[in-house]
Formats: structure tokens, sequence, C-alpha cells
């Protein structure tokens, strides 16, 4: 080869590779433009503090002080903020889900993407703390010399257990359930609902998009346990359907912002002879006056993407629910699942009291005469039983 010909080889190689020096150069500083370009939007621009579409609240800025920089606690906070504010935050979210089923991953924010809804993925329980709160619910049985209801309602996870992906870690709910209920050792009575939902899970009984059941399922429930309290239940020919809402996207949905799954109906069903609703008592705050809500049904909520808060509203310590029906008391010790449930048992007591001890820091006796009322039921999801761990206050 000539001089001439290696000389031009050479200088072409050399604008080559200064080609890729430049085009690697100019990816960084686009790569960089566009993080500083995002970041210098999220620094100015209007900050929120609920996110709507994720249906909680945003991080706030961390408290600047010689203790939580030290602790790490600032720098956490810090992150967790730029995070949650971050200019196109939920459109990443999204887009993080879809790159992920793209790999063939149908887990997101430990929730599972079926094909036709959304699960989520349940840690085993730890048993010891369970045994816990079942023994709280026996504590409150011996102080009270009364034999009160249980009914632990088994979640999507279980019912739909065979379509999750092979090998995804689930407890046996019905196991578990099954456990609890023998750890009351009699000083409870336990309704089973585990069956009925078992039975018409190819029904409409769940929600795709959030984790609690359907009207028609709490309907289900409300069956059985009128079998065990020995009421009579009404048919489903007793209720008119109000179909109130078919766009809602639950706190599943939240969690991966996954398009593929169609949005839930919100249902309500209204006893066909009831000339009006009850009047019900919000207690937000003890020792204030209750915020009074004519009717059952909060229907500002189907405007919101919280439509499942239709149901009493939002979660409260305690509702009071005035029917002006016969019948007795009954006290409800509960969590979410209860909203759509006890509106089937206005038609069968006068008065009945739902009580949250997730958002109760007393004692219950300071609240409540547990001998005002004739019967008494705990009604929880067995993933709520699984974690939560204020039904021990019951023993104090």
């Amino acid at each position: 080869m000539s001089k001439n010909k290696t000389a031009q080889t050479r200088t072409a190689a050399q604008r080559e590779q200064r080609t890729e020096v430049i085009a690697s150069i100019a990816t960084v500083l686009l790569f960089f433009g566009i993080l500083v370009g995002f970041g210098l939007v999220t620094v100015f621009s209007e900050k929120e503090s609920f996110s709507e579409t994720q249906n909680r609240k945003l991080a706030d800025f961390p408290k600047i002080s010689g203790k939580n920089i030290y602790s790490g606690k600032f720098t956490s906070g810090v992150e967790d903020y730029i995070s949650d504010h971050f200019a196109g935050h939920d459109r990443w979210i999204a887009a993080k889900t879809a790159a992920e089923l793209l790999s063939g991953k149908r887990e997101r924010n430990d929730i599972y993407i079926l094909d036709d809804r959304l699960v989520e993925k349940i840690a085993e329980p730890d048993m010891d703390e369970v045994s816990k709160s079942a023994m709280g619910i026996k504590q409150f049985a011996e102080d009270n010399n009364i034999l009160p209801y249980v009914m632990i309602v088994p979640t999507q996870a279980e019912i739909y257990k065979n379509e999750l992906p092979a090998n995804a870690p689930n407890p046996d709910q019905q196991a578990f359930i099954n456990d609890v209920y023998s750890m009351l050792d009699g000083n409870a009575v336990p309704i089973d609902v585990y069956s009925v939902m078992s039975a018409n899970k190819d029904s409409y009984i769940y929600y795709r998009t959030d984790h609690h059941w359907t009207t028609q399922g709490a309907f289900l429930a409300y069956t059985a346990a009128a079998k065990k309290m020995d009421i009579t239940p009404l048919s489903v020919d007793d209720y008119d359907i109000d179909h109130a809402s078919d766009s809602f996207k639950g706190t599943f949905y939240s969690k991966v912002l996954y398009e593929g799954i169609e949005p839930d109906s919100i249902d309500i069903w209204l006893p066909a002879d009831r000339e009006e609703e009850p009047e019900v008592e919000i207690y937000s705050t003890f020792g204030a006056e209750p915020e009074i809500h004519e009717g059952m049904y909060f229907r500002e909520y189907l405007d919101v993407k919280d439509k499942y808060s239709t149901f009493f509203g939002t979660n409260q310590p305690m509702i009071t629910i005035r029917t002006g029906n016969k019948g007795g008391r009954l006290l409800v010790f509960k969590d979410s699942y209860a909203h759509c449930f006890v509106p089937f048992m206005t038609e069968h007591f006068s008065e009945i009291t739902m009580v949250d001890l997730r958002y109760i820091q007393m004692s219950y006796k300071d609240i409540i005469d547990v001998s005002d009322y004739d019967k008494v039921l705990f009604l929880y999801n067995a993933s709520t039983f699984m974690s939560d761990r204020n039904l021990k206050k019951l023993m104090y």
C-alpha cells in the first residue's frame, strides 16, 4: 500500500473516531440535558400534596436538622420528595409497568398483572402477632360477657390463586382463616364466607382494579352471615340496583397505572320498599359533635378517583347509622370491607355502629358501652387480619 493511501486510511479512521466521540458526547449531554430539564421543571413547577391518580399523599420536603442529616433521614426524605414530585412521574410509572410486561414480568409494585384483573402480592403472616389479635377478641368476649361473630373474608389472591404466575408466593388463606377460628377456641361464632365466595368466583364479586369486594360479593357474605346471626336476609329481587359508575380504577391500578384491565363499576343496592336513607353520624374527632350525613352513600365520590368512598365516605374512627327500622343494635369492629356490607344489615337493626381500631388511639371502652348492643361482629379481610396490629388493643 502506498504512503498516500495509508495516510488517507488513517485520516478516515480518525474522522470516524472523532465522529463517534462527538456522538457519544452529544448523547451524554442530551441525557444530562433531559435530566437537568426535568429537574428544573420539577423544582419550579407547582407542587401537589396528593396524587389523584395514585390515590395517595405525596411526600413533603423533609425538615432540615442536624439530627435528620446525621441519621440519613434527610437524604432519604429528599429522595422520596424528588421521586414523588418528579415531572411526568405518573407517565414514568406507566412506562415502567409496560416495559416490565414486555420483558415477561407479571409483577409490579407487589401487584400481579393478570389477563383480566390485578391481584395483590400478600406476605406470609406473622402467626405470633396474629395470635395476639385472636387473644384480643377472646379477651373482648370475656370482658363483655358476649359471644361475638367473626367474619374473615378471603381476598382475590386466594379466590383466583390458580391464575397467579407460577411459583408466586401466596399464603393459603383458607388454612389461615381456619387457624384463626380455631384460636378463638369457642369464644366467638365464626362465619364461613370462604365457601360462598369460592363457589361464586366466576361472578363479579371482587373489583378488578381494587382490593375490595364488590357489592355483589358483600351481598353473598350477608346471606351467609344472616344464617349464623338468626336473621332472615332479603333476596336479590328485593333490591333496585343502581349502576352508579363504570369508570372506577382502584388501589391496585394506582400502584401500576396499567390500562389493560377493564375499569370497575360501582353498584349501589337499594331496598325497593325503602322510603328514605338512614341518618349517618361520622365521628372523626372524639369530643366534638359528629358530622351528620343523610344517607349511607356519599355520591360526591363518584366524581373523583376514590369511588369506593361512595360507601360511607373515607375511613373514620367511628360511624353510627340510625336506620329507623325495628331490631336491636349491632356493633361492628371492621376494616373497609364492612363499608359495602353494612348497608345490607341495616334492614335488620335499628342502629349500627362501626368502629375502626386503626384510627383510635384510646380504649374502645372510652367511646362505646358494649352492653348497649345486642350483637357484635368482627369483619376483616384476610390480608388485613394478617397484618393489622390493632386488635390486640382489645386486651387492655
